[in-house]
């Protein structure tokens, strides 16, 4: 395999070749399907990488379909009130990405005619839309050849090109991603990369801790995110309730529950009016 040295130093069309053809064969052999991949609808491509930043492909799949049923496309999604876009949200967790979205289609419908940019430098002023994720919205609605980074693009150039190394910085992952890209079809060329970082991170030992990046997600059980999560889905479910009725179905220590509601009323996840938190 060749490696960042020689990448480095001579940029050499057969071995560029060399690379894309073991991907690309890879990907012929063990490509996964999706509901949102090979999509003509920008908006499904948006709903998809809003839902899949921090979460996994196997807890995406069927709540992605039901959401699209729920709020087929940016219009329906704008329409909705708040606490049905999170109500359908329920089960992916980080609740402020459905919120996110819920304000991108909003902006879409009412400052871009319900059609969304493909220029990524405009939709990073989106709410809850980085710089990767404009670029790889880019990539896979209108296959535009943007370059970008996740978890499973990592993986894979740190074991192409890095065997031997425990702090490999993004920065020097970007310009390979760079060389390597195919101008032609980006689209599935991410889709490939995308592919062999999930079969390589079922083969090998946590490839990810090579990266200087890599820190390892805290326990969920009976931290803050649980908690935030346990009240936005009391309120999704009711609309509102009283804080003695939030204090007792939240059995943890009521100043951290109320201390955690405080900061979901900042957000704007929540609000509150009186004695009364609601959705």
């Amino acid at each position: 395999m060749i490696t960042a040295n020689t990448f480095q130093h001579s940029n050499s069309a057969k071995q560029i070749d060399s690379f894309r053809n073991f991907i690309w064969n890879f990907y012929a052999q063990h490509q996964r399907p999706f509901a949102w991949r090979n999509v003509e609808d920008p908006y499904l491509v948006v709903v998809s990488e809003i839902m899949l930043q921090q979460t996994q492909t196997y807890r995406v799949e069927p709540k992605f379909d039901a959401f699209i049923a729920a709020f087929p496309d940016f219009q329906s999604l704008a329409d909705a009130s708040q606490r049905d876009v999170l109500s359908a949200w329920q089960g992916l967790g980080y609740n402020r990405r459905g919120m996110f979205l819920h304000k991108i289609a909003q902006k879409v419908v009412a400052e871009f005619d319900g059609t969304l940019p493909s220029d990524p430098e405009i939709l990073v002023s989106f709410p809850g839309i980085g710089k990767a994720t404009a670029a790889s919205i880019c990539a896979f609605a209108f296959n535009r050849p943007t370059v970008f980074i996740e978890t499973n693009i990592r993986t894979v150039f740190i074991h192409s090109f890095f065997k031997d190394r425990d702090d490999v910085h993004d920065n020097e992952l970007i310009p390979l991603i760079q060389q390597v890209l195919d101008q032609g079809n980006p689209r599935e060329w991410y889709y490939a990369l995308m592919d062999y970082g999930v079969y390589l991170k079922k083969m090998l030992p946590n490839p990810s801790r090579k990266s200087r990046h890599h820190t390892k997600q805290s326990k969920f059980e009976g931290s803050d995110r649980q908690i935030r999560g346990m009240i936005v889905r009391l309120l999704a479910d009711h609309g509102a309730v009283t804080k003695k009725k939030l204090f007792s179905t939240i059995d943890r220590d009521a100043e951290r529950v109320e201390k955690i509601a405080q900061q979901l009323i900042t957000e704007g996840l929540i609000s509150i009016d009186g004695n009364k938190f609601f959705m």
